[in-house]
């Protein structure tokens, strides 16, 4: 199931969008300020749907934090449609710029539309003897197969998804762990350790280190057919 960011102040046009979202197939998380919306932010998100106009900052604002740590599509639907706000929007980085007000089904066409045209894989394929299945967990190399834990496929898929951006180990450690106690930055390290073995690359071919900051994937992104 996909899950949807929704940022809107307006509590009835909100719960309109989350429950057809729902209808749809959609899981939604539905937040009503920039506050708290960036309290999902550490969260896994298909899809961000953006109000412009909020009552502690502007959407725009949020797009580029979107943009700095996830590589998920997101939207914008506002009150403000001018040329300006539409070209600000899609500088930010927004597939679809959706002016208020609007009719519902065109809502969901345009929803499902960026879904579409979005591919995050879910089969990773390195080379022909190196595939990464996100789903169930396993890499398969040199017609072996490598478990691995779930929490290590997650921190390869937040790089993968990320590249060719710098993910810190802070943004890992909230991404992949959240609010566990126990891991440490060492932690990171050694399930990056790990990744490259199971990967047959210790020298960082595909997962490049940058000292005192993190970590960037640098290999290729081919989704398997």
């Amino acid at each position: 199931m996909k899950r949807v960011l929704l940022l809107e102040d307006d509590q009835s046009l909100g719960q309109t969008l989350e429950e057809r979202l729902h209808r749809e197939g959609f899981e939604v998380i539905r937040a009503m300020s920039l506050e708290e919306g960036r309290s999902h932010l550490s969260k896994h998100f298909d899809l961000f749907i953006l109000d412009v106009g909020l009552p502690d900052g502007s959407g725009f604002d949020f797009a580029h934090e979107i943009t700095a740590q996830k590589n998920a599509p997101f939207l914008f639907m506002t009150a403000q449609s001018d040329a300006e706000s539409r070209l600000k929007g899609y500088e930010a980085g927004a597939t679809e710029f959706i002016p208020k007000p609007f009719h519902l089904r065109e809502f969901l066409i345009r929803v499902s539309h960026v879904m579409e045209n979005h591919i995050t894989p879910h089969v990773l394929e390195l080379d022909e003897e190196v595939a990464v299945d996100f789903d169930s967990f396993k890499v398969h190399r040199s017609d072996q197969s490598h478990d691995l834990t779930q929490k290590e496929a997650l921190v390869l898929k937040v790089l993968v998804e990320a590249s060719p951006r710098v993910i810190s180990r802070d943004v890992l450690l909230d991404r992949v762990w959240g609010q566990e106690a126990y891991p440490s930055q060492r932690t990171v390290d050694n399930v990056i350790l790990k990744l490259r073995q199971v990967l047959g690359e210790p020298s960082g071919k595909n997962i490049q280190s940058v000292r005192g900051v993190g970590y960037k994937w640098i290999g290729q992104i081919r989704e398997k057919k």
